[in-house]
């Protein structure tokens, strides 16, 4: 997938015109029909399947919101499968928009910047569930699994169905993380997908519940370890690309500690400061060419990487200080190349400077509690985006080598916890 990208300097961005909010509207019959239709030959390949529980509690014709996790493109389609005969909308990012606002609106879709507080979101909701009769659809995880596992999910989601007032249905997935991971350039496996789609919360439950309690129950469902589930499930994936690209999420050595020299190709990920080699085995666990494989599985290998960052910032070792190609976004039309910069963050925050030292940038690190950063931005590279409501920043690493995209989300979600 593509995105429209125009060239521009900074100072032209800076003058556009600032889009006005609009209201989401009735999403077309015809849209959710054809977005089934589409999702079929998906659904087929990948034999899904799909378990209710506790589903008979909605009426046909009730608002609910809906909750999923979010493991790959595949989750659009699994929604437009269980969810064709209601009309919902799905909230999106804005980048999503750019170049078919028009088309995605009629589809249903809201749009909202990704881990920046967005009050236009809340009312759309609301206006969504009282004005238009229409479910919701909400990844409240916000980006895609890098390892597999759950990403945090923001506090204020249990305010959010406090505010709502309507049932809250959780979809869970397994199989589609393991079909088409985000780290694996776009190259899907074959494999089941399955769903389990419960009836979690009543608008009377969250009435007398406090938001302590919903956000207890919020990240119990959401707590899951796809490559674990693969390995007590007996899946087998033997793709010889399964670790293409898996040095985008296991950037760190764990026997010689040298971060952004791992290369991840084939079934293989191995260390090229050491020449320690590590197989990414057909069900999902890992060993190694010595036998002294650190880490059963991947998402074993991430979560050391995550104590690793937060002892780098508790002994005020972390750094990140790289040159950057910027883009922008500003409204729906397109996203703007505005020339290149450097990318800092430390304890305090974020630095984005550039565009011949007309663009600086800072961002606090209270700002989010995670950040927006991806692999292979829609085919063009890995990417980490800052900003706030009104413009954000797409930074590009001009050394897309080294593995840089995961540490950095890592370290913005420990240094908020950090700073709690």
């Amino acid at each position: 997938m593509k995105i429209k990208d125009t060239v521009k300097s900074y100072e032209e961005v800076c003058r556009l015109n600032t889009e006005k909010h609009r209201k989401p509207i009735r999403q077309s019959t015809v849209l959710r029909h054809v977005i089934k239709i589409l999702s079929k030959v998906e659904m087929k390949a990948t034999e899904f399947s799909c378990e209710y529980i506790g589903m008979d509690r909605l009426k046909d014709d009730e608002p609910c919101l809906i909750l999923m996790n979010h493991s790959s493109f595949t989750d659009l389609q699994i929604i437009g499968t269980i969810f064709a005969d209601r009309q919902y909308h799905i909230i999106c990012t804005n980048d999503g928009f750019v170049g078919k606002e028009n088309l995605l609106r009629h589809v249903g879709c809201i749009p909202t910047a990704k881990f920046i507080i967005d009050t236009n979101l809340v009312r759309d909701m609301k206006y969504a569930f009282e004005e238009l009769k229409s479910s919701v659809v909400m990844y409240p995880e916000a980006s895609y699994s890098f390892d597999g596992t759950q990403t945090p999910l923001p506090k204020s989601i249990a305010k959010c169905l406090k505010l709502m007032k309507v049932p809250v249905i959780m979809v869970m997935t397994e199989g589609s993380f393991l079909r088409d991971p985000l780290y694996n350039n776009l190259q899907k496996r074959k494999t089941k997908v399955s769903a389990k789609v419960s009836y979690l919360l009543s608008p009377e439950e969250i009435e007398r519940s406090s938001s302590e309690e919903l956000y207890k129950i919020l990240r119990e469902a959401f707590t899951y370890d796809q490559f674990r589930m693969q390995h007590e499930h007996g899946v087998i994936i033997d793709e010889p690309f399964r670790a293409d690209g898996l040095h985008r999420v296991l950037y760190k050595c764990p026997s010689c500690g040298r971060e952004g020299d791992m290369t991840g190709k084939g079934i293989h990920i191995t260390c090229n400061s050491c020449a320690k080699e590590y197989t990414l085995n057909e069900d999902g666990t890992l060993s190694s060419s010595d036998n002294k494989c650190e880490f059963k599985y991947v998402s074993d290998w991430y979560a050391w990487e995550r104590q690793q960052v937060k002892k780098e910032l508790e002994e005020n070792n972390y750094l990140l200080d790289i040159d950057v190609d910027i883009k922008m976004l500003v409204d729906k039309k397109s996203i703007y190349s505005v020339g290149e910069g450097r990318l800092i963050h430390t304890d305090n925050g974020f630095e984005l400077r550039g565009c011949d030292g007309k663009l600086n940038y800072t961002q606090s690190p209270k700002a989010s509690y995670s950040l927006y950063a991806d692999y292979f931005w829609y085919e063009i590279g890995d990417m980490i985006c800052i900003g706030d409501s009104k413009v954000q920043y797409y930074c590009f690493p001009k050394d897309q080598t080294k593995a840089i995209v995961a540490k950095t989300r890592l370290a913005t979600e420990e240094l908020y916890k950090m700073l709690l």
